[in-house]
């Protein structure tokens, strides 16, 4: 584990694997460095890039502060990048997507190109409502200290299968996850609105936008909305995989995007 300091003077706890360009893996919602899930991605990855994960703050060995604002956690990547040597290629994945968009914005100096999978805002008004309640019914679990049932309800209330989030409590890893439980708050902050599309029609790094094919369909909506916003490509389906994307299936789209190797065989939203 090393560490480094963001701007605000929070520590962040982050792993440095592989050799090659850099890539600062940006984790989604319950998730931390040293989880399984994403261990398994970050050697993987490091066959084709230096990987750096990092625990956001409030998670695993990482800092807090005692106000959220998603500036913050652009000034934690910015602290990681400039850690790494004040360049990197981004990924994020779910929530972490979305923090990759607000880096590309705010820090296009110091990020050379991005890929996103399953960015999760809400897709329509609707969704915005009802992930409204959900958000109280979360916070109302925090409140209560019931940890273990608010990351169960979120995550049954986001489409998980049903399956894996009943199994969870067996996974190793499980008792930090409710440690962490409190910063589903900052995950419901990153994603309660709609994309920001006029914003995001701003950003200059080049932003390839993934799909599962068999992630829920309003995040292939969203996919598809946030692609046509941004300067690029169509947003890219990986048939065949959903919001927990393998490492396997992902890694011929980081080849491609990051390091321009030739485009991997998927079909693109609309195409038949």
């Amino acid at each position: 584990m090393k560490t480094t300091l963001s701007a605000d003077g929070t520590k962040l706890a982050y792993d440095v694997r592989g050799d090659g360009p850099v890539l600062i893996y940006i984790t989604g919602a319950i998730c931390f460095r040293t989880f399984r899930p994403v261990v398994a991605d970050a050697k993987a990855f490091a066959a084709e890039f230096t990987v750096y994960t990092y625990d956001r703050r409030g998670r695993g060995d990482s800092a807090d502060a005692p106000v959220y604002d998603v500036a913050r956690e652009v000034e934690d990547i910015e602290a990681i990048i400039d850690a790494a040597g004040g360049k990197a290629h981004i990924y994020g994945h779910s929530s972490g997507a979305v923090l990759a968009l607000e880096a590309a914005l705010r820090l296009p100096h110091k990020i050379d190109r991005v890929v996103i999978y399953d960015a999760s805002y809400v897709h329509d008004a609707q969704e915005r409502d009802s992930y409204a309640a959900l958000s109280r019914q979360v916070g109302s679990l925090l409140d209560r200290g019931e940890n273990g049932r608010a990351i169960k309800r979120f995550l049954q209330d986001i489409g998980m299968p049903r399956l894996f989030v009943h199994l969870l409590p067996l996974v190793p890893g499980w008792t930090t996850m409710k440690s962490l439980a409190p910063t589903l708050r900052y995950d419901i902050a990153l994603t309660e609105e709609l994309p920001p599309l006029d914003r995001l029609t701003a950003i200059e790094v080049p932003v390839r936008v993934v799909v599962g094919g068999r992630s829920p369909a309003g995040l292939l909506d969203v996919a598809r909305r946030v692609a046509e916003a941004i300067p690029g490509p169509d947003a890219l389906v990986l048939h065949g995989q959903d919001h927990m994307v393998s490492a396997k299936a992902l890694i011929p789209v980081l080849r491609e995007s990051l390091l321009g190797n030739r485009e991997p065989d998927h079909k693109r939203i609309g195409e038949r």
